[in-house]
């Protein structure tokens, strides 16, 4: 598998205004609301994304719920990892499994173009295998 890029990171939430307060107040992150509660910074430099993402949300998208499974460890953040291509997500979750990871969203196309899976890591973190296109660089420009 290749990884190309950490596309984003970030804390993942149970109390959006104290997280809030922490990251925007207090370290000075500005961060936008694109969706109720999901608040982001895609400028920050040294990471594509950074966002603070709901728990309820984290869940929705994992396992189509807003409640976390209580057999499955809550995670304390997300991390995204980049792969280049829609194939290679499938490849790479295909690979983890057979390894014996817990795969817990298999790749699945979103409504705006990116395609994810879910993995909880050992240390408790939700990981994404994503292809996330207009992350990816623009090949150069032919002379």
């Amino acid at each position: 598998m290749e990884v190309a890029f950490v596309a984003g990171f970030g804390p993942i939430t149970r109390d959006g205004a104290a997280a809030r307060a922490f990251w925007e107040g207090g370290l000075g992150i500005p961060l936008e609301e694109p969706a109720p509660g999901y608040l982001t910074n895609d400028s920050l430099d040294g990471v594509k994304a950074f966002a603070l993402w709901p728990l309820a949300q984290a869940a929705e998208s994992t396992f189509g719920s807003s409640a976390w499974p209580a057999d499955v460890p809550v995670p304390q953040a997300w991390l995204e990892l980049d792969v280049p291509s829609v194939e290679a997500v499938a490849a790479g979750v295909a690979e983890l499994a057979a390894a014996g990871h817990r795969v817990l969203r298999g790749a699945t196309e979103e409504p705006w173009g990116q395609t994810t899976s879910r993995l909880l890591s050992p240390e408790g973190l939700l990981v994404g295998l994503t292809d996330t296109p207009w992350m990816h660089a623009a090949p150069p420009a032919r002379d």
